[in-house]
């Protein structure tokens, strides 16, 4: 899943087994495909578990100065925005916080249907309880593409959103 920062979940994908890593998942779905077709400008924030692409950012394994880990704090401040919406949306529907009992294919209809209320809740309007804090802060960088010199050069975004924005 992915989700916005108004806990609205923009993508997904229910239909694989849960013994499928996240990150395959991914670079098998059709929101991949469109991120590397240039459908989509920005970025996806992922955890250390998916590859560092241009258009997925994830934190540094390893830090070394202080920009670094300004990076990896912001990513990671910003990114619990997932962890959330989770959270939301299990509390709202109860059949989602334990076990499923139902057949794959049942379960696949079950959590989609409760994304789509969900994000039909958020729409009208509904009283979300979450900590004003914990949200991203505004930005005004909409427009910035960084360098990007091949598909997968992940790594030369990261560097190049790292000294642009948390270098001082």
């Amino acid at each position: 899943m992915c989700c916005d920062a108004n806990f609205c979940i923009t993508s997904c994908n229910a239909s694989w087994p849960g013994s499928v890593h996240d990150s395959r998942i991914f670079r098998t779905s059709a929101l991949c495909r469109q991120f590397e077709n240039g459908q989509y400008k920005g970025f996806l924030l992922g955890d250390s578990g998916y590859p560092c692409r241009w258009f997925l950012l994830t934190p540094l394994l390893n830090p070394t100065n202080r920009a670094e880990e300004r990076y990896n704090g912001s990513l990671c401040r910003t990114r619990v925005l997932i962890e959330q919406t989770f959270g939301v949306l299990k509390r709202r529907f109860q059949c989602l916080h334990n076990e499923l009992r139902a057949t794959p294919r049942q379960a696949v209809t079950y959590v989609v249907a409760c994304v789509v209320l969900h994000n039909l809740g958020i729409e009208r309007g509904d009283i979300i309880n979450h900590d004003e804090n914990l949200m991203p802060p505004s930005s005004n960088v909409n427009n910035y593409v960084p360098p990007v010199t091949g598909p997968n050069d992940g790594a030369d975004v990261r560097r190049h959103i790292i000294q642009t924005f948390f270098s001082r």
